[in-house]
């Protein structure tokens, strides 16, 4: 039933005229030639995946299932549960899966259920309704649901997908932002150099493009909007976990990295932030939850997001995942930090999601750190080490993580959605792949997927400079 609801809001969303935009990025563009050509290649080096495997997204990311048959068999719970468990992929967590609250789930039901109904639903469950809101992406309601009593999520989760009124059910999965190291605070007029301007490219890209009238979602622990390298940056703001505390400096750094415009300068200094607190930052109960990213996730693509920044990592969670996918089915582009638990950990969501750019780091050497993660998830790299990055204040400071070289990737997105409005964001990935500085031995890798973001490049490959602009090339040592 969902799925349907989602797929009926999705299509009306795209107009006849943009639909057509999206053919011509697709089947015409010569991006798409050397994308492919790119991934041929690796192939061809690697050996080891047939001639159309795709080489970026895993497959086990796929949200949607089949529905299932449904059987009469004369067992415990009624039928009609039974039929309603089987229309939607379970939410049960894995069996050795501990990344969510041990006393909440997360429920969602159709938007029409009235208040006296989700007051029985819980009744029946002998759950505790904490919080309940609209979710406009999927045409739902989403309820943040107390276990009073020591049973566990599983145990809930099962129990809930047996009622007819229950779309899915699933835990209150928890996230972490993707700092490497503590900050180290820099005294005004300390060292405010920036190394990733020059490996970017992006003097050359400011000369075409700054993000002007671009609205960028930064779902993070919120933004110091008073910071002077912000000013005029911020659109509008909202609190998704309502924790009235001050502003923490990871989301203020993020905020930095795409839009500042002072003392540093940020990859789109004219984009528009909209700013969305979902940690706080202090390692608080409600920190990084289904329920408050899923919450700012509907706010962005509500007030307008042409791109959202999701600097945190975590286990892989159905909720949003389907947010994700009508986001995305919505035009917006969403870029996530790979992670920072290094070359052996297994792929990190939202990042290895199939419709996110994921980000990995790299540093001066243009070599990928020992913390940062890799993979065939992996779309493109940016650097993420040893970073001079605003902090609440009117401060600095210096940090290393792939959340930052997200930002400065969302930044680059903001810079090309400003030169040709109409990308889809398939198509703000292949270019960002096909024109980035392979750092490989071959075009696509699973260290760094296309390479090193190039700001300049991504924008010429969307959209050609016109003969008044300044086009010379940069003296970068392509491959």
């Amino acid at each position: 039933m969902l799925l349907a609801v989602l797929g009926t809001g999705i299509a009306s969303s795209i107009s006849s005229s943009v639909a057509q935009m999206i053919e011509r990025d697709i089947t015409n563009n010569a991006v798409q030639q050397a994308i492919q050509s790119a991934r041929d290649q690796n192939q061809q080096h690697s050996g080891s995946q047939p001639k159309n495997a795709k080489t970026v997204r895993p497959a086990d990311t796929k949200q949607a299932l089949a529905p299932k048959k449904e059987r009469k068999e004369d067992i415990k719970p009624p039928t009609n549960g039974q039929q309603q468990a089987a229309r939607n992929p379970s939410g049960v967590p894995p069996a050795d899966e501990r990344r969510f609250v041990p006393d909440e789930v997360v429920v969602e039901v159709a938007s029409a259920l009235s208040s006296q109904q989700t007051d029985a639903l819980t009744r029946r469950f002998r759950l505790a309704n904490l919080e309940a809101v609209d979710f406009q992406l999927g045409g739902t309601k989403l309820l943040r649901l107390r276990i009073p009593d020591r049973r566990s999520v599983p145990v809930v989760v099962r129990a809930l997908e047996t009622d007819n009124s229950v779309l899915f059910a699933q835990p209150n999965y928890l996230f972490a932002l993707m700092e490497e190291n503590a900050p180290d605070p820099l005294a005004t007029g300390g060292d405010e150099s920036q190394y990733e301007l020059m490996k970017m490219h992006l003097p050359e890209a400011h000369r075409l493009a700054h993000g002007s009238k671009v609205l960028v979602a930064v779902i993070d622990s919120g933004i110091d909007v008073s910071h002077p390298d912000l000013a005029g940056d911020i659109a509008e703001t909202f609190d998704a976990i309502l924790v009235g505390e001050p502003v923490h400096k990871h989301g203020t750094a993020i905020a930095g990295s795409i839009a500042a415009h002072g003392r540093l300068m940020g990859v789109a200094p004219a984009a528009q932030i909209l700013a969305i607190r979902a940690f706080s930052g202090n390692g608080r109960p409600e920190d990084g939850t289904t329920f408050a990213i899923m919450k700012g996730l509907d706010w962005a693509a509500v007030h307008g997001a042409r791109a959202i920044n999701m600097s945190f990592a975590g286990p892989q969670d159905p909720g949003i995942a389907r947010g994700i996918a009508a986001a995305h089915g919505k035009g917006v582009v969403l870029v996530a930090a790979a992670g920072n638990k290094g070359a052996n950990s297994p792929p990190l969501f939202p990042a290895a999601d199939r419709n996110v750019i994921a980000v990995t780091s790299t540093d001066k050497n243009d070599q990928i750190p020992a913390f940062a993660n890799r993979g065939r998830y992996v779309a493109v790299a940016a650097p993420g080490v040893d970073l001079i990055l605003l902090a609440p204040n009117d401060s600095l400071q210096r940090m290393s993580g792939t959340s930052f070289s997200a930002a400065y990737v969302t930044g680059t997105v903001a810079l090309m959605l400003e030169r040709k409005p109409g990308l889809t964001p398939d198509g703000v990935r292949d270019a960002l792949m096909a024109s980035a500085r392979h750092l490989g031995s071959t075009p696509v890798d699973d260290q760094s997927g296309g390479g090193l973001v190039d700001a300049y490049q991504a924008i010429l490959t969307v959209a050609p400079a016109e003969a008044s602009e300044t086009t010379v090339t940069p003296a970068a040592n392509r491959q």
